[in-house]
């Protein structure tokens, strides 16, 4: 008889916000596949938890991912834990769901912190919609031609950030996006926490004087609604193949994406579809 599969949500930070069935879920486990195991050791440790363990990372993901399928078919139970919040989200714990979904193995959730969410409610920007990027490209081309993509988004954005990439990011942002409002938050549950509420030209005057440390949560304002609306009426500066993969980064499926790339450039429907196969 198979076993299953558990997503378990570990503190981002303070070790209080563990919560009873994560420590139960840990303890009756088989197994634990792990991120970092020298994290979750001192995790375990903290909590009298001794169990086997096994890495799982997005070096060894595909090989190590049919290993603990295997395991799991078998019978065993597996928890499934990143260094920090829930497995899963920008996490390469992603694609071990999809292959134990796709083999019908069970999978169960823990539901535990996450950096994203506890960000966007401390940020004071909108919370009713929004996005989450997770991290940008460290290529500078590639994480501006994604900014681009989601600059007239109305949504909050919530992106995750490495202080030696900070100081560019914020450029891009400013450069692209404009002088919106963004929450910096860092250290969130730590003695340290600290959340800056200002716009990316103050964010980038902050840190052009004081040295980034720790991760980044970094929550920006979405674009204006009434300005994004007079935006797609009077055109944009665009190709039209550069719409389509703006608008299918967006979510939008393929038709969709040509269908209002078409309206707003005015080529053809057909030539967009052809020109864009490869997006």
């Amino acid at each position: 008889m198979a076993g299953i599969l558990y997503l378990v949500g570990t503190p981002i930070g303070n070790l209080g916000d563990i919560s009873e069935r994560a420590i139960e879920t840990l303890k009756n486990a088989d197994f634990i596949a792990a991120e970092d195991t020298r994290v979750t050791l001192k995790l375990l440790n903290h909590f009298n938890i001794k169990k086997p363990m096994i890495s799982y990372f997005e070096h060894n993901k595909f090989k190590r991912g049919e290993e603990i399928a295997e395991r799991i078919e078998s019978g065993e139970t597996c928890a499934l834990v990143t260094d920090a919040g829930m497995p899963a989200i920008s996490d390469p714990g992603e694609d071990l769901v999809a292959l134990c979904a796709s083999r019908g193995i069970p999978i169960a959730v823990v539901p535990g912190p996450c950096a994203a969410v506890s960000a966007l409610a401390l940020s004071g920007l909108p919370t009713g919609r929004f996005a989450f990027e997770g991290f940008l490209d460290a290529n500078k081309k590639s994480r501006r031609d994604r900014l681009k993509a989601v600059c007239k988004d109305t949504r909050t954005l919530i992106f995750y950030e490495a202080p030696h990439k900070l100081r560019a990011t914020l450029k891009d942002m400013l450069d692209i996006l404009g002088d919106r409002r963004i929450s910096i938050v860092r250290e969130m549950t730590k003695i340290h926490e600290e959340v800056i509420r200002t716009t990316l030209s103050g964010a980038i005057e902050h840190f052009s004087i004081n040295e980034p440390r720790g991760e980044f949560v970094l929550v920006v304002e979405g674009a204006d609604e009434n300005a994004a609306n007079n935006d797609a009426e009077s055109g944009t500066d665009l190709s039209g193949e550069e719409l389509v993969k703006m608008y299918m980064d967006m979510g939008m499926t393929r038709p969709e994406a040509v269908k209002r790339a078409a309206k707003e450039t005015g080529i053809s429907r057909s030539e967009l579809y052809k020109k864009t196969l490869d997006v």
